[in-house]
């Protein structure tokens, strides 16, 4: 006697309400890379206010000077890549833009 087992999976559900058409959603994706571009540019923010910090430090503290001087050059490099990372979400933005149809009668 084989009875039907059912197994429960807890993220694996697949209702035909849920299932979306093969077409992706530009709006969706648009505000993605927006949501990482502002991300990007808090990140450039915080990594060259902590550059900034210790090149004051260096200054602050001569014993020290050259252990501040590299994290001063940490957190350029660091504000740098996340300005690159800003710079590459805001030109992503602009591809889905382009990509969302426009419904235009005239």
């Amino acid at each position: 006697m084989a009875e039907e087992q059912h197994h429960h999976h807890l993220f694996h559900h697949n209702n035909k309400e849920d299932v979306q058409s093969s077409e992706p959603d530009c709006k969706k994706e648009e505000k993605h890379h927006k949501h990482e571009e502002r991300l990007g540019e808090l990140g450039t923010g915080a990594a060259g206010g902590y550059a900034l910090h210790e090149k004051h430090e260096a200054k602050k503290d001569p014993e020290k000077a050259h252990k501040h001087k590299i994290e001063e050059e940490i957190g350029a490099t660091t504000a740098l890549g996340a300005g690159g990372l800003a710079f590459h979400e805001h030109n992503e933005k602009k591809d889905a833009k382009k990509e969302e149809p426009h419904h235009k009668l005239f």
